[in-house]
């Protein structure tokens, strides 16, 4: 009972920020205009919140808990946003385009972040956010990189920046390419941060590139797990070996080689390539999770302030840029193969 009574204020100011940023980014201007997530929103109500004020003492053991256990509930349910029936329906070509394009630009992300001086999570976070679905991408690979606070938010901001001129250029570019249904909707899909990204860029097209754009960036999405695994693999490798405890955890908590958080999130796209669950389920299912990433992101804004964010620099924004550029230029060279 203490210890609820410890985590009980702390999430209750994390669940009071994502329940605002969630009804914020429900309104039309926000979700139609402006294409901003919930997850951005929220970072940005904790982080003005910590650059007014100091985390107060009361608050802080529950923050904590939002940042790790909440959140790492809130990753394994995004296996509900997957089909593997739809991926597949996209043909191997397709596929092909999406594996390739995003290996490629995941490893060159990582290699620019580290010539750009960036820390070796940092460019990381960068990388798997740039390269797979954004923020909630980001959210997964810092749930076992841990990095440092304000490296989420960094990597969080950057991304979002990056997708929000997405939206305006890829239309844009295109209708100068002379870019089909198909081709264009593979480009969009291949190459866009966000989801919600991906369908603004290809509704202001057409709704078949929607359409196509939507089930090739699921299949990007389902190569979250197999990366996210990868990483956990690579921070058990990198732990001394006289020690498989975490520091913050305490000395009885063993670190897993095998996240239990990934396993549920293939468990659930299991689950819910099979059919069985009705849609709206699935939809109220969907959105639940999406709030509790915020709750669990709203603990990472609450521990960085903008100041933090500001000593960054422009290397960041140039690391993500430049991945962003080499996934959307190889994405599109292999999907023209493909079309023609």
């Amino acid at each position: 009972m203490k210890h609820a009574a410890e985590l009980f204020p702390g999430l209750l100011l994390s669940a009071a920020l994502a329940s605002a940023a969630f009804v914020l980014a429900d309104l039309p201007f926000v979700k139609d205009t402006l294409h901003v997530s919930a997850l951005l929103l929220v970072i940005l109500l904790g982080m003005a919140l910590r650059t007014v004020i100091a985390l107060p003492g009361w608050a802080a053991a529950g923050v904590r808990f939002a940042q790790r256990p909440v959140l790492r509930w809130a990753v394994a349910g995004l296996g509900f946003r997957l089909s593997l029936g739809e991926i597949v329906r996209i043909g191997g070509p397709a596929l092909a385009v999406v594996v390739v394009s995003t290996f490629a630009a995941l490893a060159f992300g990582v290699w620019m972040g580290r010539r750009l001086g960036l820390s070796s999570k940092l460019a990381t976070l960068l990388s798997v956010g740039g390269g797979i679905c954004g923020a909630s991408a980001v959210v997964a690979a810092d749930s076992v990189l841990q990095a440092e606070k304000r490296e989420s938010a960094l990597a969080l901001g950057i991304i979002t920046l990056l997708g929000t001129i997405g939206i305006v250029a890829y239309p844009w570019i295109g209708r100068a390419a002379g870019m089909g249904d198909f081709l264009y909707g593979l480009w969009d899909g291949a190459s866009l941060h966000e989801m919600a990204q991906v369908v603004a860029a290809g509704s202001s097209f057409s709704k078949e590139a929607t359409a196509i754009a939507t089930v090739v960036k699921l299949a990007r999405i389902t190569l979250l797990a197999p990366v996210v695994f990868f990483l956990a693999w690579q921070v058990r490798r990198a732990a001394p070996p006289a020690s498989t405890t975490r520091p913050e955890a305490g000395p009885h908590v063993n670190v897993s080689p095998v996240p239990w958080f990934l396993v549920l999130f293939v468990i659930f796209a299991a689950l819910n390539s099979t059919g069985w669950l009705a849609p709206e389920l699935v939809k109220q299912v969907q959105r639940a999770d999406v709030w509790l990433l915020c709750v669990g992101m709203a603990g990472v804004g609450l521990q960085t302030s903008f100041a933090d964010l500001g000593r960054a620099g422009w290397a960041p924004i140039g690391a993500g840029a430049a991945q962003w550029l080499v996934l959307a230029s190889l994405s599109y060279a292999l999907a023209v193969l493909i079309v023609r």
